[in-house]
């Protein structure tokens, strides 16, 4: 099973977490090892806060978080596990680098928004435009996320790395070498 890429604007529920969510809580390590079948590892979302979550979440709910979300171990479950749990973008004051870069590269939207948690509370309603990049709350308020590479953008656009090649038949550096190389020449 592969999901598609992300809508442009995604609005749903939100689900708020505190700074410093790690990748042991996002999916323990005794699911990691236990399967690569990313709909299984679904089920293990988030269950060291709640072992219930994957039950209760619904398809297009989004995450809003604190900083650091994602720190710990450099594997790919993480996000897979968020994805595939029905989470359509996470939205964090900021994220631990690797988990960040494995949401670009499976096709989650991740963006970092300085300040978020203070404006969303749990269940609240809210978008992401993901031409913009920007997050709009329950009262209106536009937030700006961070920079983002446009590459990037369009890696997890295209609904991560094995998509954009799917149908690229390249990666994405691939793209921008050959581009640099026709320029210099």
């Amino acid at each position: 099973m592969s999901l598609s890429a992300p809508s442009a604007i995604i609005r749903g529920r939100t689900w708020v977490w505190p700074d410093d969510v790690n990748t042991d809580i996002i999916i323990p390590f005794r699911f990691k090892a236990r399967t690569n079948d990313p709909v299984e590892m679904a089920k293990y979302a988030m269950y060291g806060f709640d072992p219930e979550f994957y039950k209760k979440v619904k398809p297009g709910d989004l995450f809003v978080a604190g900083g650091n979300f994602g720190g710990g171990s450099s594997r790919e479950q993480a996000p897979v596990a968020i994805k595939y749990s029905g989470i359509a973008a996470v939205v964090a004051e900021s994220f631990a680098r690797i988990f960040y870069r494995n949401s670009f590269a499976i096709g989650l939207p991740a963006l970092e928004v300085p300040g978020i948690t203070k404006q969303v509370k749990q269940f609240d309603e809210i978008s992401v435009n993901l031409k913009d990049w920007t997050v709009t709350t329950k009262d209106g308020k536009v937030y700006h996320a961070l920079k983002v590479p446009e590459f990037l953008r369009g890696l997890m656009r295209e609904g991560g790395l094995v998509e954009y090649y799917k149908k690229h038949k390249s990666f994405p550096w691939e793209r921008l070498e050959a581009t640099a190389s026709s320029t210099r020449a």
